[in-house]
């Protein structure tokens, strides 16, 4: 019996200082598993593959940068109910673009909502397609928020990847997002509530891309409201054309089909052909599918520097008198419904298809200049 006790008590002893170095060794688990789950999260996780010496010595003829912003709200239904994310079914299309220019380079940069494994690790809330020939060159995860600038991170990405040589290629910028704010900005990324986004913004990616001498030959913006005095004149140094909706644009939705062969698009080198062309083409997919007002224009940039100068002034007083109203006192409205704007050179220098609503007060509406402003409401 004093046997059996004495085991029986250093049974407890032993289970005992088991148990006490279990709870700490858990909590040293933990920490090794964050440790190591975060420097995987912070190591530049990138698949690439090999340039084939044809692909490495020459630049290509098309160069094409398309950012898709993801971080909000982008889900949406069809027709037959199901789930959709907007910015998942672009990337889709520019894969396919990239895939179909044979010619071309092309860098794609997802951004996405910010997310955590684990529910307290970060993971990368960025990633870059880069292709080149037709070709997925390399694939690369990144932080959005590392740098001063708005596109720091994508900048960096793009200068590491993209092809030197000459001649310069044909430039071609895409941005798929929501509205683009012309002051303010805070709170356009859904994961960085207090980081600002603004066209002036945009207008320092697009100098970076073009690298400070030359000009973007098309810029597309899919997004509402984007065809705006303040809009067009901030990109004017960069662009030599822009396609861009200046009314509200369903789901932010150009479609990109007519990008996929440059090779034939472009072939006889007319860039304002192309540029209607392609805006025929979404305005003609996007009267189809929406009810809604539907206004697509092409802006010429150099010509239309006249109507910029002539309202330059009116509207940045407008937009200085609109960031102090509350939202309920103002709303958008065709620049040609206002009197100051309604210059003889408004229509200098822009094609417009506009389609009005199918319903509501601006049903019977039957033009749009093609110029989006503010209204102070009484």
């Amino acid at each position: 019996m004093r046997a059996f006790g004495m085991k029986s008590s250093l049974n407890r002893f032993f289970a005992g200082v088991t148990h006490a170095h279990r709870v700490p060794m858990m909590g040293v688990a933990c920490v090794a598993l964050a440790l190591f789950l975060s420097s995987c999260g912070s190591a530049p996780p990138a698949r690439r593959a090999a340039l084939t010496e044809g692909e490495g010595g020459t630049r290509p003829r098309y160069s094409i940068v398309c950012v898709i912003h993801g971080d909000g709200n982008y889900l949406y239904h069809d027709s037959r109910g199901d789930k959709h994310r907007a910015d998942e079914v672009t990337l889709a299309e520019a894969k396919t673009v990239a895939e179909r220019n044979t010619q071309a380079e092309m860098f794609i940069f997802h951004e996405r909502r910010r997310r955590h494994l684990l529910l307290f690790v970060p993971r990368r809330d960025g990633t870059l397609y880069y292709y080149r020939y037709g070709r997925l060159i390399a694939e690369e995860s990144y932080w959005r928020d590392r740098g001063q600038s708005r596109f720091d991170p994508e900048m960096e990405l793009y200068d590491r990847y993209r092809a030197e040589g000459s001649p310069e290629p044909v430039r071609l910028f895409l941005y798929f997002g929501h509205e683009i704010p012309e002051f303010g900005g805070a709170g356009y990324d859904a994961s960085y509530k207090k980081r600002t986004f603004t066209v002036d913004d945009l207008a320092d990616g697009l100098r970076r891309v073009a690298r400070d001498s030359t000009r973007i030959d098309l810029v597309v913006l899919s997004s509402c409201f984007s065809g705006t005095p303040r809009t067009i004149s901030a990109l004017a140094p960069r662009a030599r054309y822009v396609v861009a909706s200046p009314d509200n644009l369903h789901l932010s939705y150009f479609d990109c089909g007519p990008l996929e062969r440059l090779d034939i698009g472009l072939r006889e080198g007319d860039m304002f052909g192309f540029a209607n062309a392609f805006a025929r083409h979404a305005f003609d997919r996007l009267t189809e599918d929406v009810q809604t007002a539907v206004t697509v224009a092409v802006y010429d940039v150099d010509r239309v520097q006249g109507f910029l100068r002539s309202t330059g002034g009116i509207y940045d007083r407008a937009l200085a008198a609109v960031e102090k109203k509350a939202p309920a006192s103002v709303e958008r409205c065709d620049c040609a419904e206002d009197a100051a704007y309604a210059l003889p050179g408004i229509n200098e220098g822009i094609t417009v298809l506009y389609r009005p609503p199918r319903f509501g007060r601006l049903k019977h509406k039957e033009s749009h200049s093609g110029w989006e402003c503010w209204k102070l409401l009484e």
